[in-house]
């Protein structure tokens, strides 16, 4: 029997008035693959194996890197999700970035089909100064720098070997850095030119197998392995002067010339270069013009005038046989070689066409990258690729947002392509749907419940609005548009009143990482990424917001923090949480992995306790990675969890009373255990339950950690998943109960108090539909509709969100089949804390054909989310930040008159 869907009616506060401003991207940057071996010893298998996704590095105008992640599993070759941010890396204030470059940092430790992972990598970066920044991808700060000795740096290109970083410098120099062996140290630098080196690439390497005397013995193997390798012979700059050049690496002389076209004797800027694997150079221009080179001869071989402005940036498909070019006319431009049958040039000659072009931006396009990235490499060493998995081509510009695009060649349909993105059957660059990904980042707003306060951040400063309380009666008011489309029957909107009551600007080093805001309202936390701040918010008899900083905040996070030879000691906070009674502050400190407990009930802030779990190394029981400290034949040490057979976790009692006055208990905050078995993570997930008494933090390498907040101490850890959590949550009715949400869209439950995942909780995660699992936007955050009056029993949700959608789940368990009788010997379902009382039907087991389901709905009106939360029962609060008010913050497009002379 079918029961009507319950509807539930909302007050939703829609908030387009917070200036959340996201920044500009300006470079784009995939990880390179390993050079082949050069005598062929290694054969490559990627075309028989479906390749990794590598990570994304998004650079942006205001200083910030985004790591992102892709989602996919290992052996999958599709995901709806795509790349999801996973760490960003603050750059310091003010800053910029304009060059990006990945390299390997020992490259002979990789197979030639081996995908770096981040560990595996090194992150450069430029923003118009005079140093260049290698940054540490593991805690997500500055590594160290170099000065260019040649004035601003305009352009840096990695060689493949990654052995050597190229500089194309102010004063008309090109400077070699030497990377080898993860080092950074000037190496050389190129003959000087009376112009800027707008952009740089490395030409093809060369191998060279060194002769081995006749005293050495051909059969020593390891020796045969030094006696080869890759070495660079050329590469080619584009200038401020018109003019490409060709530059020999060995003397560091310019070989050949090459000029562009001018008008009215005005310079052109040569924006971008690339080289193929034979030998063909490809350069954009301020003209519009993309042009291929003979590297041989220094002599032009083609000449498109596509683009209606300048070309700003160029990459080139994994085989070669395709080149994108994009710039300020807001088109990616496809060129293809093709084959063509000429009686001139031969039977089976190739030449190089236009063949697409497609508008997916509204303002300039300032970077273009492609995954699997391209190696120049000629002859039988050129890298082959599964040809059934579409390239996905990014780019990305003034709109903030990461266009991914499907970008196989027509040639390559002869086989059923795969979409990665899954965004439609067709995976041809003309043909396919591209999506975007969310230019909203997690943890920008926050929001107090209880003060109905609203906080934003900025790269340097937070602004912070009051939502007023509805007026009597408007429970009843009903606006004309609310049911005007099925999707938000749920919702009912209102006019409430907002208004700003605190607008700050911060002296900070960094780009501010995070901040939190007290429920209660009377405190704020802000933090960039080498000192947090601790502000005392009250409210005057005018309504009025007065700000307190507490001063020695700092000071007293200091002394809990031990210092270490590894990284400058800095009180800057990964994460911050307070309680539900705003008694207490919960911190990570970004670069040593500590959390902090600290009491703000008293005249000062005091540290309670400091926890160091999270930098335990990984041990391994029953065949599965517990990330932690180790343990020994089963046996539990200092409190980590194991697990059983039924998968839940077993746990030594860790209910052992501890000090509560700053001292450090005897086993959890040993210096010297901890600093033998240190790990490198950031804590960038805090979440309380609603009674104060459980602490969930969460890792970026996927371990959850459970504390006590009632005796301060550790409790459990979690088994890992594959993915690091998105969010985390306890649900208010049932404090022990956590909710942890993955950017892949699937979540998990735990009982913290049972130390297990029960089962109702496991059906509700095999029930949730494919329109939510299979959502483009990954999961940003998770709200569980909070208690009120209402009748006992009613049944209640849980509120997903991504930028693009909310979706409601609810929480009754009932589980529905599609009409099929329920199997007489079918045991009944076991009820789990949230389930509701009424009629409970199970299908058959094993039968695919029996689908279970739940009660939930999409809505997609409201877009994009920067935060959704409830302030209230039945009172919901969206902030939105639409992309027409940040398009008018932008200076208007270029736009050319096609027809007339107007």
């Amino acid at each position: 029997m079918d029961r009507k869907r319950e509807t539930t009616t909302l007050a939703l506060h829609r908030c387009r008035f917070v200036d959340y401003a996201p920044s500009a991207i300006t470079a784009l940057a995939y990880p390179p693959l390993p050079l082949p071996s050069v005598k062929g010893k290694k054969k490559t298998t990627a075309g028989k194996q479906p390749l990794k996704f590598g990570l994304l590095a998004v650079g942006h105008a205001n200083g910030n890197i985004d790591i992102c992640e892709w989602m996919g599993a290992d052996r999958e070759s599709q995901c709806a999700q795509a790349w999801v941010v996973r760490k960003t890396l603050p750059g310091p204030y003010p800053s910029k970035v304009d060059s990006l470059a990945f390299t390997i940092r020992h490259p002979d430790d990789l197979g030639p089909d081996d995908v770096p992972t981040q560990s595996d990598l090194r992150l450069f970066s430029s923003g118009g100064g005079s140093e260049l920044i290698e940054w540490d991808l593991e805690r997500g700060c500055i590594k160290r720098t170099i000065a260019s000795q040649g004035g601003s740096i305009w352009s840096i290109a990695a060689n493949p070997s990654s052995s050597s970083l190229a500089l194309g410098c102010e004063d008309g120099t090109v400077r070699i850095l030497s990377i080898a062996h993860d080092t950074l140290t000037h190496s050389r630098h190129f003959d000087r030119v009376k112009c800027r080196m707008l952009s740089i690439a490395w030409g093809p390497p060369v191998p060279r197998v060194r002769s081995q005397s006749k005293n050495q013995k051909t059969d020593d193997s390891s020796d045969s392995e030094e006696e080869e390798e890759w070495i660079d012979s050329w590469l080619v700059t584009g200038g401020s002067d018109s003019s490409l050049r060709k530059w020999d690496v060995t003397t560091g002389r310019v070989i050949e010339r090459m000029g562009v076209d001018k008008i009215r004797g005005e310079r052109t800027l040569v924006w971008t270069v690339g080289v193929l694997g034979d030998g063909t150079i490809i350069s954009g221009d301020s003209l519009g013009n993309v042009k291929f080179w003979d590297s041989r001869t220094c002599t032009q071989l083609y000449s498109f005038n596509a683009h209606g402005a300048d070309v700003l940036c160029m990459t080139i498909s994994p085989e070669g046989r395709a080149v994108y070019t994009a710039g300020v006319d807001q088109k990616v431009i496809q060129f293809s070689l093709v084959k063509i049958s000429s009686t001139e040039k031969g039977p089976n000659s190739n030449q190089w066409t236009q063949t697409s072009s497609r508008r997916m931006h509204s303002h300039d396009i300032r970077a273009l990258a492609i995954w699997p990235p391209y190696t120049p490499l000629s002859g039988h060493y050129r890298r082959q690729f599964t040809i059934d998995v579409a390239p996905i081509l990014a780019s990305g510009g003034l709109d903030m947002s990461v266009v991914l695009t499907p970008a196989a060649l027509p040639t390559s349909t002869v086989v059923k392509v795969t979409n990665p993105l899954n965004t439609s059957t067709e995976a041809t660059f003309e043909d396919a749907y591209h999506r975007k990904l969310p230019y909203v980042s997690y943890g920008t707003v926050r929001v107090a419940r209880t003060a109905r306060l609203i906080s934003c951040v900025r790269e340097a400063g937070l602004s912070v609005w009051r939502i007023t309380k509805k007026p009597d009666g408007m429970e009843k008011e009903k606006e004309p548009e609310a049911h005007a489309e099925p999707d938000e029957e749920e919702f009912e909107p209102f006019a409430g009143g907002w208004e700003k009551v605190l607008e700050m600007d911060l002296n900070v080093h960094s780009n501010i990482t995070n901040h939190e805001i007290s429920d209660d309202g009377n405190w704020l936390a802000v933090s960039d990424l080498y000192e947090s701040k601790l502000f005392s918010l009250r409210t005057d008899e005018h309504s009025q917001m007065v700000l307190k900083r507490v001063k020695d905040f700092s000071t007293i996070l200091q002394a809990h923090i031990p210092a270490s030879s590894t990284h400058v000691t800095s009180t800057g906070a990964a994460a911050f949480q307070f309680t539900p009674d705003s008694s207490r502050l919960v911190m990570s400190t970004a670069l040593s992995s500590y959390i902090l407990v600290i009491d703000l009930s008293g005249d000062n802030p005091r540290v309670l306790r400091r926890f160091d779990q999270h930098r335990m190394q990984d041990s391994i029981v029953h065949d599965r990675v517990i990330k932690g400290r180790a343990q020994v034949n089963g046996t539990k040490i200092n409190g980590h969890a194991q697990l059983n057979g039924d998968g839940d976790v077993e746990m030594e009692d860790a209910n052992a009373p501890s000090p509560d006055n700053g001292e450090e208990s005897d086993s959890e905050s040993d210096d010297e255990d901890v600093r033998s078995t240190v790990a490198v993570v950031s804590i960038n997930r805090i979440a309380v339950s609603m009674d104060g008494q459980w602490l969930a933090t969460s890792d970026s390498k996927a371990r959850t950690h459970i504390f006590n907040l009632d005796l301060i101490s550790h409790h459990c850890v979690l088994p890992t998943f594959p993915r690091t959590a998105q969010a985390l949550v306890f649900d208010p009715m049932h404090p022990s109960v956590l909710l942890l949400a993955f950017p892949n869209n699937t979540v998990q439950i735990f009982d913290v108090e049972k130390r297990q995942f029960p089962v109702w909780g496991k059906e509700l995660a095999v029930s949730l539909p494919k329109r939510f699992t299979y959502a483009h936007d990954s999961v940003l955050g998770v709200s569980f509709d909070p208690p009120g009056p209402g009748p006992h029993g009613a049944t209640r949700y849980i509120l997903f969100w991504g930028a693009t959608w909310l979706f409601k789940v609810s929480l009754d368990t009932t589980v529905r089949t599609g009409g099929r009788k329920r199997r007489r010997d079918a045991p009944p379902p076991t009820p789990g804390p949230l389930s509701t009382p009424g009629p409970v039907t199970h299908g058959p087991h094993g039968l695919e054909e029996d689908k279970q389901w739940r009660d939930y709905k999409m809505v997609t009106t409201y877009r994009p989310i920067a935060c959704c939360d409830f302030v209230g029962k039945d009172e919901l609060v969206i902030v939105e930040r639409p992309l027409v008010d940040v398009l008018l913050t932008l200076p208007p497009p270029f736009y050319k008159h096609k027809y007339g002379t107007s």
